[in-house]
């Protein structure tokens, strides 16, 4: 389990990058995700690496907090409707708060 995803093997793109340098790594409850480099991710997409069947009209709600974030704001909590930029090394946690 794990890595096998994270560095893709192969050419370089036409810009002259490898695909992995258009990824980071992302981790979301300990579990590695690759994520594009330049994307921010938002609640919905963090809490569906987690519960991969959320469904946002689920009475079930969910808690996203982050840590290890880039230096303007290391870490913080992640509301929906809301996204993050993410850097490599950056963690997730997603909690279920119960019925909304």
């Amino acid at each position: 389990m794990g890595n096998e995803n994270l560095h893709p093997k192969g050419n370089e793109d036409v810009d002259g990058k490898s695909a992995s340098d258009k990824y980071v790594t992302i981790f979301v409850e300990a579990k590695q995700h690759r994520w594009p480099k330049n994307e921010p991710i938002s609640f919905a997409q963090v809490v569906k690496l987690e519960v991969p069947d959320y469904d946002p009209d689920s009475p079930i709600t969910y808690s996203v907090k982050w840590t290890r974030g880039n230096g303007d704001k290391p870490e913080g909590i992640l509301v929906p409707g809301a996204s993050v930029k993410v850097k490599d090394g950056i963690r997730f946690t997603v909690s279920e708060t119960g019925q909304s």
